[in-house]
């Protein structure tokens, strides 16, 4: 396990968790890019373990697990999905709104509003 490859998924992890807990579409957008590529590359660390690829005939000796790579390329294929369509409601609120920013709703600012009032 390379130390250079777990600092990467850290720094990609918590790049993305602070870019998730924005309020701009676009930078949620990128976020969760980046938590995706942590994720794969998480995967990718985890299953390490050299071989031959397992479907080559004739070939002595240990065998890659084709599972870690099945679960990479799925990721790949959901965080795909996910981006396009945050980026489809990015482009929606954009021109409903020429802005990216996501405002509270009615009902978190009467729940807000009613919870302070508690607290007082």
């Amino acid at each position: 396990m390379s130390l250079a490859l777990v600092t990467a998924i850290g720094v990609l992890f918590a790049v993305g968790a602070y870019l998730l807990l924005q309020r701009n579409l676009t930078r949620v957008l990128v976020g969760l890019g980046m938590l995706a590529h942590g994720v794969n590359l998480m995967l990718l660390n985890a299953s390490a373990r050299l071989g031959s690829a397992p479907l080559v005939d004739g070939r002595e000796g240990p065998v890659s697990d084709p599972l870690p790579q099945a679960l990479i390329l799925t990721a790949i294929v959901i965080a795909f999905a996910v981006t396009a369509f945050l980026l489809a409601l990015a482009v929606r609120t954009w021109a409903a709104t020429s802005d990216d920013f996501v405002e509270d709703d009615f009902e978190d600012r009467r729940i807000a509003s009613a919870s302070s009032g508690e607290q007082s």
